[in-house]
């Protein structure tokens, strides 16, 4: 089969890779102008592992663990409350996101063909294929697509439903960025929740970088759309009057270079798949980044789908593959609920 991508991501070129195998033709439309290089972990449970060494790179993986210790809870005062294990935020492998995309991209190069800067701006399907026209000017015939393109997702967007439709806000928004580790933090984290505030920080690969995270409630995911200028007056507005570390934190954020905002949001679909379309990852069913199952649903979602196709028509193996992973899906987004909660959102039942 030609299969076409939308999406260079764990999830997409996991798929990539599995259905190449499989001696089907794959290209892979990528909106980036390059690989991505941003993103500061990823960490992987359960059956995730098994396919990473299916995928043969699970030993080069382990070799870039960030070996995260752990993480303190501490009061508004900055005064110790509880110690968490490094599992609760670094899964049973953690890893830089840079190493991970670096590695599948290395895996797939020479037999998957990648079109960066270039995205879909339409899909029209009959019973027999489907037509995609890229904003490369091509407009090309595939026996399937998929779409592995994240919580925006263009191909959600032309084959299903508006975002608004999708898109479940879960009253949490944050700015992202690094800084001196000047707590000499050693592959350990810090988590202060104060006022529907969280503020978390923690060292991994360099030594001398802080990441930080500040979290906020916000009413809706608006914020992900305005200038960068917009969001940090926002932050800075949920954390004002705030003590501790917070004033170095806010200061050191105008300065930073990787800033990084998101809103917090959960993909809810009544169906992965129309007729020759599917989704998969985060474009397909999100749990939030507060979950901290996207990779490992990426990985899971993307072998379910190679397999089912590798033993049935696409009808048949999209809907094996839905029925395998929702009940998956399903407990992730309740758990990413409750994440969310702790980190100043709002739960939703």
């Amino acid at each position: 089969m030609n299969v076409l991508i939308s999406g260079a991501g764990v999830a997409g070129t996991t798929l990539a890779e599995l259905l190449t195998r499989a001696g089907h033709r794959v290209t892979i439309a990528e909106r980036a102008p390059a690989l991505r290089h941003t993103g500061y972990a990823v960490d992987f449970r359960g059956a995730a592992l098994d396919v990473l060494s299916e995928l043969g790179i699970l030993d080069e993986i382990r070799n870039h663990d960030t070996k995260m210790t752990g993480t303190t809870i501490v009061d508004r005062d900055g005064v110790q409350i509880e110690q968490l294990p490094a599992e609760a935020f670094a899964g049973e492998l953690e890893v830089p996101k840079r190493v991970l995309n670096e590695l599948l991209y290395a895996l797939t190069a020479d037999h998957v063909e990648y079109r960066f800067d270039t995205s879909i701006t339409s899909l029209a399907q009959t019973e027999d294929a489907v037509t995609a026209q890229l904003t490369d000017g091509s407009t090309e015939t595939y026996d399937l697509v998929f779409g592995a393109d994240g919580v925006y997702s263009k191909v959600r967007q032309l084959a299903f439903t508006p975002h608004s439709s999708a898109l479940h806000h879960l009253g949490l928004s944050g700015a992202g960025f690094t800084m001196p580790n000047f707590l000499d933090l050693d592959h350990h984290g810090l988590l202060r929740t104060s006022n529907g505030t969280a503020v978390y920080l923690f060292n991994s690969a360099a030594p001398d970088r802080l990441t930080v995270s500040l979290s906020f409630g916000t009413p809706s995911g608006e914020l992900d759309r305005l200038p960068r200028a917009a969001q940090e007056a926002a932050t800075r507005a949920a954390f004002s009057g705030d003590t501790w570390h917070t004033p170095r934190l806010l200061e050191a954020m105008s300065g930073a270079s990787d800033f990084y905002f998101s809103s917090s949001a959960q993909v809810h679909l009544d169906r992965w798949s129309t007729g020759r379309i599917a989704l998969l990852g985060d474009a397909g069913y999100c749990a939030a980044p507060a979950a901290g199952m996207g990779t490992s649903q990426a990985l899971l979602g993307a072998r379910s789908l190679a397999r089912h196709l590798s033993t049935a028509e696409h009808p048949d193996a999209f809907a094996k593959y839905e029925a395998e992973l929702r009940p998956y899906v399903t407990e992730n987004q309740s758990n990413g609920r409750a994440a969310a909660a702790m980190f100043g959102g709002v739960r939703e039942e």
